[in-house]
């Protein structure tokens, strides 16, 4: 049985398309996740029922899923009816908004959380924006907590890259669940920073799964 532990000082691919973007396909994820785990991802992050039930045929190491349901305030798997859907198309963890935010079923985070233990085997990550959100989702019962929501919730500056200040902050608090570390992790070497700073583990996606923005970040490096 998977446990977080298998996690530990690891690569985490986020495999992921835009709405409308040629690569936005189950088929197109789940060959963007195979070829993550042949370069060595321990696990895979992915969002949409369809890709999850994908990816959970066509890999063997762990799915981190969510349901992206909007695009402002909280629409990562913003209720128990999206927690409980990644779990049941295969996601070995659920990952969901883990802020202090109120989420749009009226449920508390403590409520999602336990409704997704109670009803799966899946465990539940919560991407969290701050300090407060990591304890407070710790609190909740969440197993793993996530960086994932840094300068997108208010709380803090939006960082041009890892919110490596972040990691150390809820690093030293020493809570009871790892700490993965999500957002704008670029290079080698910020995701080595991230580990150094405290994370458990890494989550990369854009700058690895996402040719569109790699190819401007090029194309924007040699415009005259």
């Amino acid at each position: 049985m998977f446990t977080p532990e298998s996690l530990r000082s690891s690569l985490i691919v986020s495999c992921q398309a835009y709405p409308g973007e040629p690569m936005r396909d189950p088929r197109t994820t789940a060959q963007v996740a195979q070829s993550a785990v042949i370069g060595g991802a321990a696990a895979v992050r992915v969002q949409g029922l369809g890709d999850i039930q994908a990816v959970r045929s066509a890999v063997e190491v762990p799915i981190i899923g969510l349901w992206k349901d909007g695009h402002e305030g909280v629409f990562i798997t913003p209720t128990l009816h999206h927690a409980l859907a990644c779990a049941h198309a295969g996601a070995h963890i659920v990952a969901l908004d883990g802020t202090r935010r109120p989420r749009p079923d009226g449920l508390s985070l403590k409520d999602t959380i336990t409704g997704v233990h109670e009803t799966s085997n899946a465990l539940v990550m919560a991407d969290c924006g701050s300090v407060a959100d990591a304890i407070a989702a710790v609190e909740a019962g969440a197993d793993l907590i996530g960086t994932t929501l840094a300068g997108y919730t208010g709380e803090r500056p939006k960082t041009s890259g890892p919110d490596l200040e972040l990691i150390r902050e809820i690093a030293a608090r020493e809570l009871n669940a790892p700490l993965i570390a999500e957002g704008r992790i670029h290079t080698p070497a910020q995701g080595k920073s991230a580990l150094e700073a405290g994370a458990f583990a890494v989550v990369v996606g854009t700058a690895i799964t996402h040719p569109t923005t790699i190819t401007s970040w090029f194309a924007a490096a040699l415009a005259p």
